[in-house]
């Protein structure tokens, strides 16, 4: 049997949620605002790959290669980072909007 609304609603800390979602929003939004870090062509740090062929230092062609995957990783997982970000911020924002939209009913509930 399923939980009726009126229950549901009632048993949601509400106080809660409209305290903190201004502050998810804002949060969300900082996300959203940072900008990426420039690309530099020294990272600094290493990164340990399997070689195919141990003992043998790898071509020039190899080492192009991999280093073509490795942009291409960077790429995508940077891509897919933005999408988050922007999902984030979607959902902060629509939360602040139910809070808001939720609170009126409230007050509209105590007012009759």
């Amino acid at each position: 049997m399923a939980i009726p609304w009126l229950l549901a609603l009632k048993v949601i800390p509400w106080g809660d949620v409209i305290e903190h979602a201004p502050k998810v929003l804002n949060a969300a939004r900082k996300l959203m605002d940072r900008t990426p870090a420039p690309a530099s062509g020294s990272a600094g740090a290493s990164v340990e790959v399997l070689d195919p062929n141990p003992g043998h230092p790898p071509s020039l062609g190899e080492l192009k290669n991999r280093l073509i995957e490795a942009r291409q990783l960077i790429d995508q997982q940077a891509r897919t980072q933005e999408q988050m970000a922007q999902t984030l911020t979607e959902l902060a924002e629509q939360n602040a909007r139910l809070v808001g939209a939720v609170e009126m009913l409230r007050l509209r509930t105590l007012l009759r």
